[in-house]
C-alpha cells in the first residue's frame, strides 16, 4: 500500500484570519487592487491553487505533495529562502571592520502623507538618508562609505512608523579609490548633527516634490505642516558597532525580508477577535494585544508597498553598479583575496546547507531518493477580481 505524507498541522496564520474575516473587512473598507493581490496570495499560498508536484520514493514508494508557495514579498511564509540567498551573497562582501547601525525615523505627524504618496514619500526618506550619510562620511572621513538600507513601515503594533535601518561599514575608500580608511572605535558620527542634517534634506526635497506637482496640499495645509516639522526633534538613532564581522550576517537576519507581523507572533482567533504578541520596548517585555480581525487586517494592508517598490538599497561603494569591483579595489587595498564567483546554489543545496538535512532523501525509508512524477498546475494564472472565489 503506498503511504502519502501528510502536512503537519499547522499554526495559525494570517491567511486563517484573511480566510475568514475578509468579508467583514470589505464590508467596512474598500480592497484596493494592489490590497487584493496580496490578500489572494496570502490566501492561496501552498494550496493546490498555486499548483505544486508530486513526488514518489524509488525503493519504498512513499508519495509526497508539495503545493508552491506565493512568493509575495508581505506573505510571512516565503521570506526564509529569499533572505537566505540574499545574505549569502553578501557573506563575501563583509570586510573586516566594525560595522555601525542607524536607524532614521520619521515623525508620526508625515504618517497621513506618507500612507497617500508612499512612493513618492518613502523615495524621498531613501534619498534623504543616503545622502546624509554620503555627505558625513565625505566630510568627516575624506571618503564615500558604503552602507545597505532596509525600510521598515511598521510598530510591534502594527501601526504605521515609517523608519529606514541603515548598516554601514566602518570605512571609507577616497574618490580617487587609491586608499582606504578605517572607523576604529565605537563612534560614528553625532547622532544629533545627523538629525539636523537629515530632516534639512527630507524636507527639501518633499517641497521640491510638492512644487513639481507630485504631492498634493489644499491651501496653506503644507506651511502650516512645514512649520510643524521643523519644531520638531527628529530622531536618528547611532547603535553600538557590530564588532565582528562574522556577526554582520546574524545581524542583518533580523531585519531585511522581514514583514510586518510573523506567524510565530499569533496567539488565537476567536469571535473576530485576533490576539498576538508585541514587545513593549520601554518595560523589556512581551505583551499580548487584541484587536478586531477587520482592525488587523486594516493594521496589516498599511504595510502594503507600491509594486516594483525596492526596499532594501545599496549605496556608496556598496552600490550595485560597481559594487564587485570597488569591494575588489577595497580588498586588495587591505591586502586581501577578491570576491570569489559563485553559482546560486540550488533549494536543495540551500536546505542542506541551512539545517543539515538532505529534502531529497525519502522521510519515511530514509534510504530512497523522493522522485518528481507529475506536476499539478495551477487553478488560475492571474489573482481574481472577487476575493471570495478563493476564500473558500
Amino acid at each position: 500500500m503506498t503511504q502519502i505524507i501528510k502536512s503537519k498541522k499547522k499554526r495559525l496564520e494570517i491567511a486563517d484570519i484573511l480566510h475568514k474575516h475578509i468579508d467583514d473587512y470589505r464590508n467596512e473598507y474598500p480592497l484596493w487592487p494592489e490590497h487584493r493581490k496580496i490578500v489572494s496570495d496570502l490566501l492561496n499560498c501552498r494550496t493546490a491553487h498555486l499548483g505544486g508536484h508530486i513526488e514518489r520514493c524509488n525503493t519504498c514508494g512513499t508519495v509526497r505533495i508539495t503545493y508552491h508557495s506565493c512568493r509575495n514579498r508581505h506573505c510571512p511564509k516565503c521570506q526564509h529562502m529569499p533572505r537566505e540567498r540574499w545574505l549569502e551573497k553578501r557573506r563575501d562582501e563583509l570586510l573586516p571592520v566594525n560595522y555601525f547601525h542607524v536607524v532614521f525615523t520619521l515623525p508620526h505627524e508625515l504618517n497621513t502623507i506618507i500612507l497617500n504618496n508612499k512612493k513618492v514619500m518613502l523615495n524621498i526618506l531613501f534619498k534623504a538618508a543616503s545622502q546624509t550619510l554620503l555627505t558625513f562620511g565625505k566630510n568627516e572621513i575624506n571618503g564615500t562609505p558604503g552602507f545597505i538600507a532596509i525600510l521598515h513601515t511598521w510598530d510591534q503594533k502594527l501601526n504605521a512608523h515609517f523608519h529606514l535601518h541603515c548598516l554601514i561599514a566602518g570605512g571609507v575608500v577616497s574618490k580617487d579609490g587609491m586608499s582606504w580608511t578605517s572607523r576604529k572605535g565605537d563612534y560614528l558620527f553625532n547622532k544629533e548633527a545627523l538629525a539636523l542634517v537629515f530632516r534639512g534634506k527630507f524636507m527639501d526635497l518633499m517641497s521640491h516634490a510638492r512644487r513639481c506637482g507630485k504631492l498634493k496640499f489644499a491651501g496653506n495645509k503644507y506651511e502650516k505642516l512645514k512649520n510643524k516639522l521643523y519644531t520638531k526633534k527628529w530622531i536618528v538613532d547611532v547603535r553600538d558597532p557590530v564588532k565582528n564581522p562574522e556577526h554582520v550576517l546574524e545581524y542583518l537576519a533580523r531585519y531585511t525580508h522581514r514583514v510586518a507581523i510573523a506567524n510565530s507572533r499569533f496567539i488565537a482567533l476567536k469571535d473576530g477577535m485576533v490576539t498576538f504578541n508585541s514587545k513593549n520596548r520601554k518595560k523589556n517585555r512581551i505583551e499580548p494585544i487584541t484587536i478586531t480581525a477587520v482592525e488587523f487586517i486594516r493594521r496589516f494592508l498599511l504595510h502594503s508597498l507600491p509594486k516594483g517598490f525596492v526596499r532594501i538599497r545599496h549605496y556608496g561603494f556598496l552600490a550595485n553598479r560597481n559594487r564587485v569591483e570597488n569591494l575588489n579595489n577595497i580588498k586588495r587595498l587591505m591586502e586581501m583575496p577578491p570576491l570569489p564567483e559563485k553559482e546560486n546554489a540550488s533549494l536543495e543545496e540551500m536546505m542542506l546547507q541551512l539545517t543539515g538535512i538532505d529534502i531529497t532523501i525519502c522521510p519515511c525509508c530514509k534510504k530512497g531518493k523522493m522522485r518528481l512524477i507529475e506536476k499539478i498546475p495551477k487553478y488560475r494564472a492571474r489573482p481574481p477580481n472577487n476575493i471570495d472565489c478563493v476564500a473558500g
